[in-house]
């Protein structure tokens, strides 16, 4: 049995329904002696899937406080199961590039990015168009949730968009019965556009030829590095080279 734990990290809005997901995946697609920790913001309000969770043996709810470039310093349980959602209230693309260091330090692995996307909150608001499109291109897995009442065109405008990117994520609808099929879901093959999360090669000292100087694979320099991801990138100034809208501007004023 492996000892690393298994991390899957879970981007999405307030109230977009990232943890009843986490309760279906729980029950449904892993074994009942099972080890899991389900990490949440302490900004997060509470839902009653956490009660539900809270009664199950071997898992633990933990609140912990972090912000977009210091993600929380915890002990992981040995050989279990990380379910952690990203603060809905920070950047996502800062938490995402902080979370790869933390892995390294907690001795963890990536199983893998899951997006979930409220369709209602979507729909009403396009500017946040490039903060789902940011959050679905380091994503693995896209589940699609709250789509009553949301016009169809908009959700075949939607996963027509991606599938025009030739995206290999994985996109699902969710039902009111549940994920379909949960093992799906939790299944670590990687299913996305970026690369950040792959392992690096040591490929010195071996020498590799090719008949075309010009024939580069994209995303690679004439050295062969990859390039950094662009979402990563920033100006002399320290914002962003392609800045998101900020969440915050677009949620009920409390």
């Amino acid at each position: 049995m492996a000892t690393v734990p298994l991390v899957y990290f879970i981007l999405g809005t307030p109230g977009s329904g990232r943890r009843e997901i986490v309760r279906d995946l729980i029950e449904n697609g892993l074994a009942p002696e099972d080890k899991v920790l389900v990490l949440l913001a302490q900004s997060e309000a509470a839902e009653p899937a956490e009660e539900k969770l809270a009664l199950r043996p071997g898992t633990e709810i933990r609140r912990a406080t972090w912000t977009t470039t210091v993600l929380p310093e915890l002990k992981l349980p040995e050989g279990g199961t990380v379910f952690f959602l990203a603060d809905s209230h920070l950047d996502p693309i800062t938490q995402i590039e902080s979370l790869k260091p933390w892995l390294v330090q907690h001795g963890a692995e990536l199983a893998r990015v899951i997006t979930v996307v409220d369709c209602h909150f979507a729909e009403q608001h396009t500017a946040l168009r490039h903060w789902y499109e940011a959050s679905i291109h380091f994503s693995d897995v896209v589940i699609l949730t709250k789509r009553d009442g949301v016009a169809n065109k908009w959700v075949s405008d939607f996963l027509g968009h991606y599938h025009d990117l030739c995206s290999p994520s994985l996109f699902i609808q969710l039902k009111k019965g549940g994920l379909p099929n949960p093992a799906l879901v939790l299944d670590p093959l990687p299913r996305r556009f970026s690369q950040y999360f792959d392992e690096e090669e040591d490929l010195s000292g071996i020498e590799i030829e090719t008949d075309d100087e010009d024939g580069l694979e994209e995303g690679e320099e004439d050295d062969g590095v990859v390039k950094p991801e662009a979402y990563f990138e920033r100006l002399r100034s320290g914002h962003r080279v392609k800045p998101l809208p900020d969440l915050k501007d677009y949620l009920p004023k409390k």
